[in-house]
């Protein structure tokens, strides 16, 4: 009997023997792929997707970062400046490393305005797309979850806005009612069948 190694999903390797090792490696290489074109999909489309409150919330945050928060900082990093050696002053590390991180947070809400698309979910639509509220049962159970699919800033998992990248929310993306979706979740494969489309 011919044994042959296989790459596992983790570190290193395992033994296959035939018949499974062809399945195991067909298996393994639709995984991979799934893998790469998940990753292309992300990098082509960098995109933010906002609902228009989603939107506002982001301008207004950045509003109050850009003025009152700087001015709050401005005014700590003076005091502590006038209390004189530097090196030892906790107040003025604990100013700086504030600021650094408002700074950071400006930045990143900018880059997100740049590369921000707003969610238009107006009129009836057949598919899940983003901006859509969405009810599915998992596979194998009665019960009902409605979750609206947003992106990522706006994503609120226990109240049921679940992110167009996460495992759930992208393998709903294009499904329509009745259809059978599986999710490749940490936790493993879970299989929802979508229930209706609002």
């Amino acid at each position: 009997m011919l044994v042959s190694l296989k790459p596992t999903d983790g570190v290193g390797f395992s033994f296959c023997a035939p018949p499974h090792c062809e399945q195991q490696s067909r298996l393994a290489s639709r995984r991979a792929m799934d893998f790469i074109l998940e990753n292309s999909l992300m990098i082509e489309d960098n995109s933010v997707y906002l609902t228009p409150e989603g939107l506002k919330q982001i301008q207004d945050e950045l509003e109050y970062l850009k003025t009152a928060r700087r001015e709050e900082i401005a005014i700590k990093l003076e005091t502590a400046i006038k209390q004189g050696d530097l090196k030892e002053n906790a107040d003025y590390h604990d100013a700086k490393e504030e600021q650094g991180f408002v700074e950071g947070r400006i930045r990143q809400l900018e880059d997100s305005l740049r590369r921000a698309k707003i969610i238009d979910n107006r009129g009836p639509s057949n598919v899940v797309r983003v901006g859509g509220r969405v009810t599915v049962s998992e596979v194998g159970y009665d019960e009902e979850e409605t979750y609206v699919i947003v992106g990522a800033h706006e994503a609120d998992p226990a109240n049921g806005r679940i992110s167009n990248i996460s495992p759930i929310g992208s393998a709903l993306l294009g499904a329509k009612v009745g259809q059978t979706v599986r999710a490749d979740t940490p936790e493993g494969i879970i299989e929802f069948r979508v229930v209706r489309i609002e």
